[in-house]
């Protein structure tokens, strides 16, 4: 009698859905803990630009990430800090969800690793690329929301009325005044930096720690983990800070009735233009608080992300 093999059984915890709801989980704990530095960030990345300019604000008000964060409590309050973080949260559940069980399926199914079990560097790219790009696509509405909602904290001390109540207000102008792929205003930078991010956080971390683990006596352990992290969030920052300027600058300017900018015609216009009337370091305003916000926030994330996965019984990333 010829016994036919049974095919061994697929951990619920490696499953597509839990490690899904895992990422969602991590990089929720990872936003809320950092949220105040973004928020920081993106107050010194549109501050000086020329939609400030033009609405006649032409003094640069904070100088630096921690003359900006006290400015923000000082006038504004504590609670401020998290203005926005909402909708940040609402991106991760679409956001990380989509860029880890992507990189997870084009690394072990698509790409593959070599037989030894290593990943070469340019396969890894090319997953952290794919998977981020793909991700902040689907995510994009939720992130100029959360830019709009951001600022909405400095348009009120310069006396401007409000242009958002709330996420759900921010969603509906938005529909109302340029339709549905008004949501998408800004997504093409976005997605560019989102691309350029994964790239130097997930190839990062994923190499590094791939690295440790054959070519030293370090463990797959805590310790191990904020190696690769720190390395991933310094890579990543600097990748993602052009990217994220001017994909910041797009989504806070003003639009006409049709939903077209009125400063900026595309990123490559916001590029130019940035570099023309500030300069190209001006592409890396904010480069501080993206760095030390980027640092944390990828430390928590995997952190958390190794952890919940190892308590359930999910193999490690």
């Amino acid at each position: 009698m010829v016994h036919t093999p049974v095919p061994p059984k697929t951990n619920y915890a490696d499953s597509f859905w839990c490690t899904y709801i895992i990422s969602v989980i991590a990089a929720s704990i990872a936003e809320v803990v950092t949220y105040p530095l973004d928020l920081t960030k993106t107050r010194l990345q549109v501050q000086g630009e020329i939609a400030a300019l033009k609405n006649g604000t032409p003094n640069v008000p904070y100088r630096g990430m921690l003359h900006t964060g006290l400015g923000i409590v000082h006038e504004e309050g504590v609670v401020m800090l998290w203005r926005g973080v909402t909708p940040a949260i609402y991106r991760h559940v679409v956001y990380s969800g989509i860029r880890i069980v992507t990189y997870e399926t084009l690394r072990d199914k698509i790409f593959k690793k070599e037989p030894d079990g290593s990943f070469p560097i340019w396969k890894s790219a090319m997953s952290g690329v794919i998977s981020g790009a793909l991700a902040q696509f689907f995510a994009s509405p939720t992130d100029l929301i959360k830019v709009q909602i951001q600022m909405e904290g400095r348009r009120r001390l310069l006396g401007k009325p409000p242009r958002v109540y709330g996420t759900w207000d921010a969603f509906t102008k938005i529909v109302n005044k340029g339709g549905l792929k008004g949501l998408w205003k800004g997504s093409v930078p976005n997605v560019q930096r989102a691309a350029l991010v994964n790239l130097g956080d997930l190839t990062t971390y994923d190499s590094v720690k791939r690295f440790l683990l054959t070519h030293t006596s370090l463990t797959d352990n805590h310790f191990t983990h904020i190696l690769c992290s720190a390395c991933a969030g310094l890579v990543a920052a600097t990748m993602g800070t052009p990217a994220d300027v001017v994909k910041t600058r797009i989504m806070n300017q003003p639009t006409d009735s049709k939903g077209y900018g009125l400063v900026y015609k595309s990123s490559i216009d916001c590029l130019v233009k940035t570099v023309e009337n500030e300069g190209l370091f001006a592409l890396y305003k904010g480069f501080l608080p993206v760095w030390i916000r980027m640092a944390p926030w990828s430390l928590t994330f995997w952190l958390s992300f190794e952890q919940i996965r190892s308590m359930l019984g999910a193999t490690s990333f």
